[in-house]
């Protein structure tokens, strides 16, 4: 079953981290890749970055 918030939460990844390209966020596969983007693009640690994806997804799957 695809998961009809995808593209919403796409855009809202733009909007939260706007150091992500859209290109960037077009190639993104799973909530991991994302965490991957968040810890380069502003520096943290990968335990923050995880924190931060996760509190934003909030259970949603890309």
């Amino acid at each position: 079953m695809a998961d009809n918030n995808a593209g919403g939460m796409r855009s809202e990844i733009a909007t939260k981290w706007s150091k992500i390209s859209a290109q960037e966020v077009s190639a993104l596969k799973t909530t991991d890749d994302l965490v991957s983007q968040v810890q380069s693009k502003y520096q943290l640690d990968k335990t923050q970055a995880q924190k931060d994806v996760d509190a934003f997804a909030n259970g949603r799957q890309l």
